[in-house]
């Protein structure tokens, strides 16, 4: 963590969207050469039986994963396989490439320790991800996910076509998938939590799945990402189709676009909050998801984890697993082994 302490202020100088690229490029090469694997792994990660969660199916080394948005492309999954995730989310992927939303659109707001972003799914497109994972390799002993969301020019209306080819199109390779209805940054996607839209969503999902579950002789969990700006009526009605259709699990949750309480000049920005100021909401989402299903959902705890305290208050509300984004921008690479002594 100190050593970061050091680098972090020039990162800060750099544009945010490009410091991401750069760290992105480091891990990507990092990566692809083993003694630096090696290295990152004795340094980063930490093996202990009694971290080891199962969850909806699967065997997860330890609780801390990597949140979607990171790795919407898969550049850099080997690098990020040696900081000691227990799981890493790639995404948020779209049936074809997309140039999101035009820049800037990632700003720092280190008074509040949070970002607000509007990329707006920027990524390559769903064969070119698909093609990295088969080429590069599963990174061993990391549970691999694949965040799907609709194109920005479809119509939400048709917006189950383009779940349904992503579910097709990483059905054999991802460990598990994300149904993401709640970037606040691709106009109307939040609209598909309502139940109307989320029930023909979900059903349709549910039943593909079926039909691939015979075919490819597995079964490949399904998650549903939520929006934090729920009010308690629409989180209910949204939990309720989600356990209906079968699904395996909540992602709790996205970023906000409440602005409550912050001090940065940039707080008025239009897009996703994240980080600390998103912590508390997001663990209260946890706990009434938790109450709303008997603990019989599992549930993924996201937003203002910087320490394994954060984490512990995630896991005690309820999460079964937890994921961190924001707080590696501010704590650096140390942060998940931080979090796993700690717990």
């Amino acid at each position: 963590m100190s050593n970061y302490e050091s680098i972090q202020p020039l990162l800060f100088k750099l544009d945010p969207e490009r410091a991401h690229q750069l760290t992105l490029r480091i891990l990507e090469l990092a990566g692809s050469l083993p003694p630096i694997r090696a290295w990152m792994r004795r340094v980063f990660s930490l093996e202990k039986p009694d971290l080891h969660v199962h969850a909806f199916g699967l065997d997860f080394p330890n609780p801390v994963g990597m949140a979607a948005g990171y790795d919407k492309d898969g550049r850099a999954f080997h690098g990020l396989a040696c900081l000691g995730f227990g799981h890493l989310e790639l995404g948020t992927v779209t049936p074809h490439s997309q140039v999101g939303n035009p820049r800037p659109r990632i700003f720092r707001l280190p008074q509040d320790e949070a970002l607000i972003n509007r990329m707006g799914f920027p990524n390559a497109g769903c064969a070119e991800l698909l093609q990295r994972i088969q080429r590069r390799g599963r990174p061993p002993g990391v549970v691999l996910g694949v965040n799907i969301g609709k194109g920005t020019d479809t119509p939400l209306d048709e917006a189950s076509d383009d779940y349904l080819i992503l579910l097709r199109t990483f059905y054999t390779v991802a460990d598990y998938l994300v149904v993401n209805i709640s970037s606040p940054n691709t106009i109307g996607l939040r609209r598909l939590q309502a139940r109307e839209y989320l029930e023909e969503l979900l059903e349709a999902l549910s039943s593909a799945r079926s039909e691939l579950e015979v075919a490819e002789r597995r079964s490949v969990p399904i998650l549903v990402k939520l929006s934090p700006d729920l009010n308690d009526d629409e989180l209910e009605d949204a939990v309720g189709v989600v356990q209906g259709t079968g699904m395996d699990g909540i992602i709790a949750t996205n970023t906000t676009v409440d602005r409550s309480g912050l001090s940065s000049p940039f707080r008025d920005e239009t897009g996703g909050l994240s980080g600390n100021p998103l912590r508390e909401r997001s663990t209260e989402m946890v706990r009434h998801i938790h109450k709303l299903t008997g603990g019989e959902l599992p549930i993924v705890g996201v937003g203002g984890i910087f320490s394994a305290e954060d984490a512990r208050e995630k896991l005690e509300a309820g999460a079964t697993l937890i994921q961190v984004y924001t707080g590696l921008v501010y704590r650096g690479p140390g942060l998940v082994r931080g979090i796993l002594e700690g717990l």
